[in-house]
């Protein structure tokens, strides 16, 4: 369980907590029964209580990363866009400590063996440059949350040319963290029932138009054990993303990954 005290400000009506990562609480919190990261504002504090083992409601039931990653592969070959599109876009959501990059690789390989081409990029891909990504510093929770993440560039260079009538040529990455300048990495086309597969943290509630969506999911407790001392910091957006999107009901497919050995998943069209 990860306790976190709200300050105080005044907003000019009264006194009003701020929210985990430093906004006003009422901007940060939707409280909604059953969410899978429940929040109680008692005498200025928040908690946020350790997801029950039932996923709220979804039962889930245990599954080998090669039954999962065949499953995944079998419902986007059999899928067809609603709009008439030749191409599918999947998401693989889920925080660094997840790995959402290794799930996506499989599943990528395991649509080439059915004969589909795919594109896989990652978030981390779309980063925006350090002069706006840091602007409030390294280690600002929020402006992780809002202000890293380049979506403008994901919509203009990987959504856009895919959706019906568009080009099909898609940017597989934008910028480079580490050189802080861009990629300069060639488009790619995607053929005809093509797969694009987009990889990442805080994918989900920006209307990224998805044909189908994975979340990897971590109790807070296994979380902050899997996530680097360095990284930890950023654990406050993750329990925003769980409170403000709750991904595990926005996603289509639910994996508990909390030990990497044994996941858990709540099966297709639940």
């Amino acid at each position: 369980m990860i306790n976190y005290t709200a300050p105080e400000v005044n907003d000019g009506q009264g006194r009003a907590p701020l929210g985990p990562c430093g906004g006003p609480l009422s901007a940060h919190v939707r409280s909604r029964e059953g969410d899978a990261a429940r929040i109680a504002q008692v005498r200025g504090s928040v908690t946020y209580e350790a997801p029950r083992r039932q996923n709220d409601g979804v039962r889930l039931e245990a599954i080998t990363w090669e039954r999962l990653t065949d499953a995944l592969a079998e419902e986007v070959a059999g899928l067809t866009a609603q709009d008439g599109r030749p191409w599918l876009r999947v998401g693989i959501d889920a925080a660094p400590a997840a790995r959402p990059g290794e799930l996506a690789g499989q599943l990528a390989e395991a649509l080439r063996l059915r004969g589909r081409f795919v594109q896989k990029s990652g978030a981390y891909g779309f980063l925006r440059p350090a002069s706006l990504r840091l602007e409030y510093g390294r280690h600002d929770p929020d402006a992780y949350y809002d202000e890293w993440f380049d979506r403008q560039a994901l919509w203009r260079e990987v959504f856009n040319p895919l959706e019906a009538g568009g080009s099909g040529r898609v940017l597989p990455d934008l910028w480079d963290p580490e050189r802080d300048r861009a990629t300069r990495s060639p488009y790619v086309g995607l053929p005809p029932g093509g797969v694009l597969i987009l990889h990442g943290p805080l994918l989900l509630g920006q209307w990224f138009p998805f044909d189908l969506t994975v979340h990897l999911g971590l109790s807070p407790g296994a979380l902050e054990r899997r996530t680097e001392t360095g990284e930890r910091w950023t654990l406050p957006a993750f329990a925003r993303y769980e409170a403000e999107v709750g991904p595990r009901e926005a996603a289509d497919v639910v994996v508990r990954a909390d030990d990497p050995r044994r996941p858990a998943w709540s099966g297709i069209g639940r």
